[in-house]
């Protein structure tokens, strides 16, 4: 059922829903358009909607080739929404549902772009603040690039920023995706550019790897992990560029890359990861841990977390997230966040196999200790029992049990 927004706009079907509002395709005077609709309990925050209008004019001014351009924004009533640019592809998250990995070159040149679009918005002063799979459009009408990737584009700036106001979320919480978040901002700091650096090291980390640095499990062993854990190397690809993800995966963030720097360092490299296939590596097994994770703690079955879906800015693409977005957590106490010394992350495992340490790992040694034992126990018993035949029974032939002196003597 198609309903108007504001004056200039009408929204004809629902392309998805998100955790801050639903994403309409539309229609406006210059042709199709992206509406994001956010939520009523958003549009009725008196104090969201100053500052929405606040931000119109930095939001309405980032105009980049890998950034989708805000067109408008629409106050009126109880209607608040972003009107973008509508791109005729599918998100980065799912590509990655479909495909698991990218081989490094096709990883590279969609990392570059998403960090030129970056760079644009940092020197206008804006912070995305959620950089993830989900917020990365891939243009499919556009020219292939490397590794033969389509040009990416970032999405959904300032929405983070709208939704974590003063009213909605005290000291002790933080907005974010757990998996992507920088440590300051789980240590309360407050969000510079660096922490989408940061980000995007994690998106690239999760596009050569299939999965996040230090995801998986309870989110709140996924911020400590943030602040505590080193990332574990990747086997298969060039020094040169496993020293340039480290370097943004810093968890101080001045020793971060610029944006800029890192599409520019990320072009150079370009050449040597030609025809390097997908890695083969395989996952943590982080569901046991998880399940692990909340028994230690008696987290009741109802209240373990379950991860919720977003839903891309593109026409036809269906709900595949797998991250929380948008997520308010609690801010893990100092005394949680100390390790001593940064210890390193869950290492991947060889395909088929179960990671060391891991809760699948130990459940297999604990398997293995009891089929011992078990064999030990039928051994003995088979030796007990052994020995009371040879104990019980006598040769027919034998001699007669001797007198005790306990019998009465013969009559005489």
């Amino acid at each position: 059922m198609a309903r108007n927004i504001g004056s200039r706009y009408t929204a004809h079907q629902i392309l998805g829903r998100g955790s801050a509002g639903t994403v309409w395709l539309g229609e406006g005077p210059e042709g199709p358009v992206a509406i994001k609709l956010l939520r009523e309990d958003l549009a009725s925050d008196q104090e969201l909607v100053g500052r929405f209008v606040q931000e119109r004019t930095a939001l309405l001014g980032l105009d980049h080739p890998h950034v989708v351009a805000v067109r408008d924004l629409v106050v009126d009533g109880n209607d608040l929404a972003l009107v973008m640019d509508l791109v005729r592809g599918t998100d980065l998250r799912t590509r990655l549902d479909r495909e698991r990995r990218l081989a490094p070159e096709a990883a590279a040149a969609i990392v570059a772009d998403v960090a030129d679009g970056l760079a644009a918005a940092h020197r206008a002063g804006v912070v995305h603040r959620d950089v993830k799979p989900e917020n990365i459009l891939l243009d499919m009408e556009g020219p292939l690039g490397p590794g033969g990737s389509h040009p990416a584009l970032l999405t959904d700036f300032g929405v983070a920023k709208l939704i974590d106001t003063p009213r909605r979320t005290k000291a002790t919480k933080i907005i974010g995706t757990p998996d992507y978040l920088a440590p300051e901002i789980v240590e309360g700091l407050p969000p510079r550019a660096a922490v989408d650096i940061y980000a995007l090291a994690t998106v690239f980390y999760e596009l050569l790897a299939g999965f996040t640095p230090f995801g998986g499990g309870h989110p709140g062993a996924v911020l400590r992990r943030h602040v505590t854990e080193r990332v574990v190397p990747l086997p298969g690809i060039p020094e040169e560029l496993w020293q340039l993800l480290v370097q943004c995966l810093a968890k101080a963030p001045a020793s971060r890359l610029r944006a800029s720097e890192l599409a520019s360092r990320l072009r150079e490299l370009l050449p040597l990861l030609a025809g390097i296939p997908p890695l083969d590596v395989d996952e943590p097994d982080t569901e046991s841990e998880a399940q692990a994770h909340d028994e230690q703690n008696h987290v009741p079955a109802q209240e373990q977390p379950r991860r919720r879906g977003a839903v891309p800015l593109v026409p036809g693409s269906a709900p595949d997230s797998n991250r929380d977005t948008h997520t308010s957590m609690r801010v893990p106490a100092p005394d949680e966040l100390a390790g001593g010394p940064l210890g390193t992350a869950r290492a991947p495992r060889a395909p088929g196999r179960p990671r060391p340490g891991s809760a699948r790992n130990r459940s297999a040694a604990v398997r293995k200790r009891r089929i011992t034992l078990g064999a030990a126990a039928v051994a003995l018993c088979a030796v007990i029992g052994v020995g009371g035949w040879f104990a019980t029974s006598g040769d027919d032939g034998g001699p007669e049990p001797k007198d005790t002196g306990n019998s009465a003597p013969p009559p005489p």
